[in-house]
């Protein structure tokens, strides 16, 4: 079974298990606000997204679970867009702001939607990828009940994801916390 299949299944439930969190965090690490475009990349329900309204115009949720987005709609201010994050179909450098909070591991080609990433992203922007810390033991369990669930997921450490971002033009740290890590990438003015 693909993997959207499994999101698709739980769109209507997602955020009754996996609930909204407190936004100052990624308000904090995205260096929001800013006058320009958000994408919110693998953000599903706009769980996340749901939060930035005020914070940057427009905000985009792009995510490959048509499902998950039909919630999405229910909340204002967010635009969906279903797509792959390997192939989005926005221009180069459009989003002033990108996050993508745990969705790096349920992605196809992790080269690829970096990549994607990157190319949109305008110089002077910021990425944030959250994701659960592969370096924690309860993360490696959480791991392996996915690839039980035949969820295909492919968990990196934070380093290894930090490597991803192989631009000249490209600043890069990791900040961890008590379950999560998080990648943050500048792109540098030229």
């Amino acid at each position: 079974m693909p993997i959207f299949d499994h999101f698709d299944f739980l769109a209507p439930l997602y955020e009754k298990f996996i609930p909204p969190k407190n936004p100052q965090e990624i308000w904090a690490l995205a260096d929001l606000p800013t006058s320009g475009a958000l994408l919110d990349a693998g953000g599903g329900t706009g769980r996340v997204a749901q939060f930035m309204n005020g914070k940057a115009h427009p905000i985009i949720v792009a995510d490959l679970s048509c499902k998950m987005l039909s919630e999405t709609r229910q909340k204002n201010g967010l635009r969906p867009v279903c797509t792959h994050t390997e192939k989005l179909p926005f221009g180069d450098e459009t989003f002033a702001r990108i996050i993508m909070v745990d969705a790096l591991h349920h992605v196809y080609n992790q080269r690829g939607t970096v990549d994607e990433l990157w190319r949109t992203l305008a110089p002077g922007g910021r990425l944030v990828i959250e994701e659960p810390d592969l370096r924690l033991f309860g993360v490696k369990m959480l791991a392996l009940a996915e690839k039980l669930a035949l969820m295909r997921s492919h968990f990196l450490s934070p380093p290894h994801i930090a490597a991803l971002f192989h631009y000249p033009n490209a600043r890069v740290h990791i900040e961890t916390g008590e379950f999560n890590a998080w990648i943050i990438a500048e792109k540098q003015r030229e």
